[in-house]
This record gives structure tokens, sequence and C-alpha cells, in this order.
């Protein structure tokens, strides 16, 4: 395998209607044929931010207005290893064409997964695809009409990612009250994961399962459902949650908790080194607000997770 790492600056480019912006990769060049999301090689001493702009000029004849850090990729091919610095481009000016007579689609996020890409595309599509914020929900209790209508409204606001967590409920209370969860978030066109059994996933109909921290350790193949999310508080939960192919995961605590006064936080600069160590996309819980979406960013966060500050709004 060669030695040699080619940093690549990537971009999702989103129109007004939330359509993402893919090329298609010569057939003469590498990993050729496949979609791809527009970008190019960094240049020595160039600054990442600044390779965005010139490679989306060179290559779609648009200029950036607002970019933020998606998620950062590297991947080992037979041949090279690359390194992608992928970032979220929301404004831009001019009408986007193919410079170089590339062909390029605007395609929804959610049919992305419609079309061929290399292997290391893969999390950016997962991370196109997901939220900035990842709901938990706190222990449903004894009034469960409450807790579903706070749900919907949680939802009606805006959420699209929700995690049911309910731990003091029975496996058949689990199951009848995820139903219901699963009936609201399609209303709303949310995805909804389950903090269970794998095997309640396809029962309900919910997108996919999030493995606690002892059910990740536990297993030693990826459960058969869309999507996985994994907790992770550690190196080795990382190394775990990667070797199973989660395809996202909450790494906590950033900050301290009430929940966990006892608990050591990570910290922004230890939750970046350990972001470095996973190519899926991580979110940053423990102590974290919507507000604090702007600083995980830059730390190489998809978004931040939460149970009371996305639930108590």
């Amino acid at each position: 395998m060669s030695t040699e790492v080619v940093q690549v600056v990537a971009a999702a480019v989103f129109d007004d209607e939330g359509r993402v912006l893919i090329t298609r990769r010569a057939d003469d060049a590498h990993q050729g044929g496949l979609w791809e999301f527009p970008g190019g090689k960094v240049e020595a001493g160039e600054a990442v931010h600044d390779a965005l702009v010139r490679e989306l000029r060179e290559e779609l004849g648009i200029d950036v207005q607002r970019a933020r850090p998606l998620i950062r990729v590297s991947h080992d091919y037979i041949d090279k290893s690359v390194l992608l610095d992928v970032w979220r481009v929301d404004d831009f000016s001019g009408e986007a064409y193919g410079r170089e007579s590339q062909p390029l689609s605007w395609v929804q996020p959610q049919l992305l997964s419609d079309h061929d890409f290399p292997v290391a595309n893969i999390p950016i599509v997962t991370a196109v695809q997901l939220p900035d914020c990842y709901l938990v929900t706190p222990n449903p209790g004894d009034d469960l009409s409450a807790f579903l209508s706070q749900l919907e409204t949680r939802l009606r606001d805006g959420i699209q990612l929700v995690q049911l967590r309910a731990k003091t409920l029975s496996g058949m209370d689990y199951l009848a009250l995820a139903k219901q969860c699963q009936h609201l978030c399609e209303r709303y066109g949310a995805a909804l994961m389950l903090n269970a059994n794998p095997s309640l996933v396809a029962k309900v109909g919910a997108v996919g399962v999030h493995l606690d921290s002892g059910r990740l350790e536990s297993l030693s193949e990826r459960p058969d459902v869309k999507w996985v999310s994994a907790s992770c508080h550690s190196p080795e939960q990382l190394r775990q949650a990667e070797k199973l192919g989660a395809d996202f995961v909450m790494l906590s605590p950033v900050a301290a908790t009430a929940s966990h006064p006892d608990t050591v936080p990570l910290g922004w600069q230890r939750f970046q080194e350990l972001v470095e160590l996973t190519s899926c996309p991580v979110y940053a819980l423990g102590g974290m607000m919507p507000a604090d979406r702007e600083r995980a960013f830059v730390y190489g966060a998809q978004g931040v997770a939460a149970i009371r500050a996305l639930w108590d709004v």
C-alpha cells in the first residue's frame, strides 16, 4: 500500500430546495464513473477554506458565500490514502455547471444512497443525510400521553432525529410506545432510532438502532438495520463502533453534566482528538445546548445530542 496521503477538500453544496450537488468522475480517473462530492486536492501551503473556494469556482463556476466544516474522512485505497476535508456550503453565488464537462446532478439527501460513490464518500453521504441535533428522549414516566404530546411538539418544531431511550419500560411496553413514536416521526418526516434490542427495529418500522456502550461491546456483528448509532466514551469504544460499521456515534461527556457529576468531562480539545480516530459522523453529548452547535462544528462534530436541552425547549 502506498504511504502517500492525498489531502482533498470536498463540498456538500445545498440549494434553496434542500438538494445537494454531486458530480460524476471521468471514466478514466481514479474511481472513474462513480459519483462524488465536488472538490479537489489542497495545494501545498494552501488553507483548506481557500482550497474549497478555489475548487468550487474552478469546477462549478460558483462562489462560496457561507460554509462550515462537516466531516473529515481518512481512507486507504490499494493505491493511495486520502484525507477528505468536507465542508457544507449553504449559500453561494452563480449557477453551478460542469466547467470540466463533468455530469452533475442535484439530489435530495435521502436519495443519495441510490447513487454509486467511492467507499471514502460513504460517511459523507451519511453526514449529509443527518441533522445537526440528535434528540435523546428522557424517561417517559407514567404519563405516556404527556410524553407523546411533548415529542410531537418537538417534532413540529423541527427535530429530525430521535432516539427512544426508555430503560424503565418492560419489553412489551417499550414496543408499544415505540410504535406510537414511529407513527409521530413518520408524520413529521423524522427518523426514529431505538435504544433497545435490534430485533425490535423491524417490528416498529424504525430507521435503526442505538447501541449503548454495553450492547456495543457485546456485539461481534453489525445489526441488520439501515442505521446503527452507538454511545462511545473512549478510543476503544470508537474503534469497536467502527469495526461494527456504525453509521454515526455519540461521544460523551464533552462538558460536565448534572446527571453524572463525578465523571470528568472530555473538553473540546480531547473531543476533537477522539473524533480524529473515526471516519463516521460524531455527535457531541454531555452538557450540550442547541447554541453549542457552532462550536461543535469547529471541533469536528456532526452536531449536538442532548436530552433535556432538546426536550424542554
